[in-house]
């Protein structure tokens, strides 16, 4: 189930939140039924779009670098669910190694892996952190702003195992945190004898948001034909193009030929629902994350006008890797803020088990932009107690988080999917 938390909406309810709420137990019935067929993620997190006429993800992340950003009364909910996780992979588990990003002077991130560190202790697991920077040659602690320290080790390999402190340290399981844009590491490569989660073909080396979005396709479809209802409330448009050079302007015409064609298909959406705002899209790299290679486009002239500022923008991502696949989405505007300010949510899944989440917001970006920039912070969601669900206030009453649970989860049932299909073993084990 998902658990019932304070949202940045109030009042009525939306006529897809409550078939959802209506449809409880055949929802929950079709995900049991899903998870025996398929193996869900280690972690994942989703950022959702609620437009009020949809309700959609416009984002998967399998290494999830927010848990410093849930709220503590959700620890409970996120020890069980990494419990039943690692029970799958390692029965007998003693030891957990966890591989950070390489900035390690990020304190933010660095507190969201004090945070993830902290609930995978509380499974009763010896938690240790092992670094792939060069530069860790040596047990190095690291003090974070709230005074906690961290204790970063350097990897050994030791045959086909990972390794900590001239072996003494041998873990059963090893959990990456690290979405690997800058590449596999030779020393993750060909582990035998240990569980990599999540494995390393979910790294951006290998891994495609368009791939993503078509598994999210077939799932959405099987799912909107079990509730009754248009895929498209749930399920972004979107397409992929190659062989896009913003340095060079190489594709940029085949880029707003599918720049047009995707707008008809929105509008043609629009105008069978009566929605009178003007559809845009977002343009992203099809592969990497933290915001980068995003732009809003409204228009096939907004991708042949585009001045030099932006191109060097859309041109790179995270480690300097160069743009050349796209993902064309449909834009979901947003209807929620908070405090006056943009806001969208994401939701935060441990295994099949949604455990939390939270919303981003952003002061200095509109409805119709990508939050994911300059300007966010983040507002944590916290239990609705008792007390406060009042007869006169749906959203208090009714669990409106619920619904964010149900996308998020398709969500995670797509990466489900797209993990299978795009395992390198799979005709090993067929």
């Amino acid at each position: 189930m998902v658990p019932h938390l304070r949202t940045a909406l109030t009042g009525p309810l939306s006529e897809l939140e409550t078939k959802m709420l209506g449809a409880t137990p055949m929802i929950e019935r079709w995900f049991r039924m899903e998870w025996q067929e398929h193996t869900p993620p280690f972690y994942s997190s989703v950022d959702l779009r609620n437009a009020g006429f949809k309700l959609a993800p416009v984002d998967t992340n399998l290494y999830p670098g927010g848990f410093n950003n849930l709220a503590e009364e959700m620890f409970p909910l996120a020890t069980q669910a990494a419990l039943a996780a690692v029970e799958k992979y390692c029965p007998d588990a003693r030891n957990l190694l966890i591989i950070p990003e390489k900035h390690t002077r990020n304190p933010f991130y660095l507190q969201n892996v004090a945070q993830l560190s902290k609930i995978m202790r509380l499974t009763g697991l010896n938690v240790r952190l092992g670094s792939l920077d060069d530069t860790i040659t040596q047990p190095t602690p690291i003090t974070l702003p709230n005074g906690e320290t961290l204790m970063l080790e350097p990897l050994e390999r030791n045959g086909r195992r990972i390794t900590l402190d001239h072996g003494t340290f041998d873990p059963c399981t090893i959990l990456l945190n690290n979405d690997l844009s800058g590449g596999q590491p030779t020393i993750l490569e060909n582990i035998k004898e240990q569980t990599l989660l999540p494995p390393l073909h979910a790294g951006w080396t290998v891994r495609r948001k368009s791939t993503h979005f078509s598994a999210y396709d077939e799932v959405t479809k099987k799912f909107a034909k079990a509730l009754d209802i248009d895929p498209w409330l749930i399920n972004p448009i979107h397409t992929q193009i190659s062989g896009v050079d913003f340095n060079t302007q190489t594709g940029e015409d085949a880029l707003a030929t599918a720049v047009e064609t995707t707008l008809k298909k929105i509008a043609k959406k629009y105008k069978e629902y009566g929605i009178t705002e003007k559809p845009f899209l977002i343009v992203k790299a099809d592969a990497g994350t933290y915001g980068m290679g995003i732009m809003t486009v409204r228009s096939a002239d907004d991708v042949k006008e585009l001045n030099r500022k932006q191109r060097n923008k859309m041109a790179v991502v995270k480690e300097g890797l160069e743009v050349h696949d796209l993902l064309i989405q449909e834009g979901v505007p947003t209807i929620e803020t908070w405090g006056g300010n943009t806001a969208e949510p994401v939701v935060y899944m441990i295994d099949r088990y949604v455990v939390g989440g939270f919303y981003r917001v952003n002061s200095e970006r509109g409805v119709d932009e990508n939050l994911n920039s300059a300007g966010m912070h983040f507002e944590t969601l916290s239990f609705v107690k008792e007390s406060e669900r009042r007869a006169d206030d749906l959203g208090l009453l009714h669990n409106r988080f619920y619904s964010y649970g149900v996308v998020g989860r398709l969500a995670m049932l797509a990466a489900s999917l797209e993990l299978e299909k795009t395992d390198p073993y799979q005709e090993m084990y067929a």
